[in-house]
């Protein structure tokens, strides 16, 4: 499979557009993290390493980022767009604390194949999708 650091260097390519240290940064510095990161939360990372990296450079990156298929947003009704890599991940789904915000990526090899059996009866064939369940965790439970 081909690094992201290739893809992304292609797509810039593409789009008549150059692989700047700055972009460089920001796509290595949101490589290393294991975590679903919001645009401010990706900024304070980069800013770390590099003062002179400014937060609207952050913004259009991530924009880049996302058009090139390296990562996509997440909305986990909170108001905060983040976001995680999909290239080269195997699809996911998300459960989603409503109170905490802690966040819980599923696989189910059952769910799965209900959607695909749903889109078939329907008559479509599935490009993508996402699904986000929402509920109350038991920490969260325990606490009231």
């Amino acid at each position: 499979m081909t690094k992201p650091q290739d893809v992304f260097a292609r797509y810039l390519a593409d789009q008549n557009l150059k692989m700047t240290p700055q972009r460089r940064l920001i796509l290595d510095t949101f490589l290393k993290q294991n975590d679903h990161l919001s645009s401010e939360e990706l900024y304070a990372k980069v800013k770390r390493r590099d003062k002179s990296v400014g937060q609207a450079t952050v913004y259009r990156t991530l924009k880049l980022l996302n058009e090139s298929g390296l990562i996509e947003p997440l909305d986990f009704a909170d108001g905060v767009t983040r976001y995680e890599m999909s290239y080269g991940e195997s699809h996911h789904d998300h459960l989603i604390c409503e109170s905490c915000g802690e966040n819980i990526e599923i696989l189910d090899e059952t769910i799965e194949a209900r959607q695909e059996e749903l889109a078939r009866q329907h008559g479509y064939t599935l490009t993508r999708h996402k699904m986000y369940l929402y509920g109350i965790c038991e920490k969260c439970r325990k606490k009231k």
